[in-house]
């Protein structure tokens, strides 16, 4: 009886809704998909130093410079986040689609105009390939976190970044790249699967991206193609490990977003009181 209700509903509605489905699809490829706008979150940070509270980073990710992501919109996501101020910027990886190498230099290009006054980082995505992209990115004055870390000091204190790959996964991968940290680390993952790994090393801070926010969100059903992430979208948290993931610029596989517009977003640093870093 479930299966035939249910069948019959999804009936109904096909047959009902294909109109009004075709409608929101246009206004999401026409429209949706390019009201991009900045987010704004505070995240409290477990073992954060007093001199980083207020610390703004500014983080854009999945771009992906294509036919259907032009050069315009990649400059409009650089000027909003420039107009941001950030003390720092990171790049979540994902600049082209499937390594598409028309698009390396240009998605480069579009986004060397990034500054801050501690640096630009960049990570990759599982559509970036390993050489040409970061090679690209590094000529723009972006430094490349390829299962890397490295150490700012900031107003006498020091941050660590650990940026890596979309493909290292394994704890004791992970492990080795924050191995020997002194100071609180920011762990830049891709993915957001990289939160239990992160929790379990007793990381403060994950930012990722690669969800797209669901990119295609449903009334009463939520964002389908996202569900296996523990973080779709924001902020979320496990044991004493934050973690922020953006909705990301651009859109991959159909370009459309539904219910999820497209982002940069700006994050300020607080310590977190209720918490311990140990």
């Amino acid at each position: 009886m479930t299966l035939v209700t249910r069948r019959t509903v999804l009936k109904g509605l096909v047959a009902t809704g294909v109109g009004a489905a075709a409608g929101t699809s246009a206004y999401g490829f026409l429209y949706a998909r390019h009201q991009l706008g900045v987010t704004r979150e505070t995240i409290a940070v477990s073992g954060l130093p007093a001199a980083f509270d207020g610390l703004r980073i500014g983080l854009l990710t999945d771009i992906h410079r294509s036919r259907w992501v032009s050069h315009d919109d990649v400059r409009d996501a650089v000027a909003l986040v420039m107009a941001e101020r950030p003390d720092l910027i990171v790049l979540g990886g994902d600049y082209v689609t499937w390594g598409d190498r028309q698009f390396v230099g240009r998605a480069a290009d579009a986004l060397a105009p990034l500054s801050a006054p501690n640096g630009v980082f960049a990570i990759l995505g599982n559509h970036d390939d390993d050489h040409e992209m970061p090679a690209a990115l590094a000529g723009n004055g972006v430094q490349v976190l390829k299962d890397a870390r490295t150490h700012l000091v900031i107003k006498g204190e020091g941050i660590d970044l650990a940026g890596i790959r979309y493909w290292t996964r394994r704890p004791v991968d992970i492990a080795n790249v924050v191995r020997g940290a002194t100071s609180p680390v920011v762990l830049l993952a891709h993915d957001p699967r990289r939160l239990t790994e992160a929790a379990a090393l007793n990381i403060p801070l994950v930012l990722s991206g690669h969800t797209h926010g669901g990119q295609v969100v449903l009334p009463g059903l939520g964002p389908i193609a996202a569900r296996k992430f523990p973080v779709v979208a924001g902020v979320g948290r496990l044991q004493q490990t934050a973690m922020f993931v953006s909705r990301g610029v651009g859109t991959v596989y159909v370009p459309v977003r539904i219910n999820c517009p497209p982002e940069v977003a700006v994050l300020t640093l607080k310590p977190d009181a209720s918490r311990s870093a140990g």
